[in-house]
């Protein structure tokens, strides 16, 4: 069974970099699409990034060109690199997986995307 546990959160000023990681200890089935979501104080979820089994990327347009999600398929492993931080990327981020049948993509993600730890959380200050 998927049980993902994120690791990497913390505060920084906006500019910087942070790397989140999410241990997958292997996929049930149907969970072929996995990634992170995100969500603010009074926001809803939000789908940041993901990756399929092919290892296909897509990103909410709010980080494109910033963030990278990336798999380590030796340590069963999810990673976010998040660079040029901005204060609206401050959320709890969660690594999330979903049946990719219909398709992998941050949107999805964000949609049915079930989460499994207690997320991470990111702070970035101006």
């Amino acid at each position: 069974q998927v049980q993902p546990v994120e690791s990497g959160g913390g505060s920084v000023q906006a500019g910087g970099s942070l790397r989140l990681s999410c241990p997958i200890s292997g996929f049930t089935g149907s969970d072929d699409c996995m990634g992170w979501i995100r969500q603010a104080p009074g926001k809803g979820r939000e789908g940041v990034a993901s990756i399929d089994r092919n290892s296909k990327t897509d990103y909410g347009y709010f980080v494109r060109g910033r963030f990278i999600i990336s798999r380590d398929n030796n340590k069963n492993t999810l990673y976010l690199q998040m660079d040029s931080l901005k204060p609206e990327d401050s959320a709890m981020y969660y690594c999330a997986t979903t049946a990719g049948t219909f398709g992998c993509s941050s949107g999805r993600l964000g949609i049915y995307g079930r989460t499994w730890g207690q997320g991470t959380q990111i702070t970035v200050s101006s």
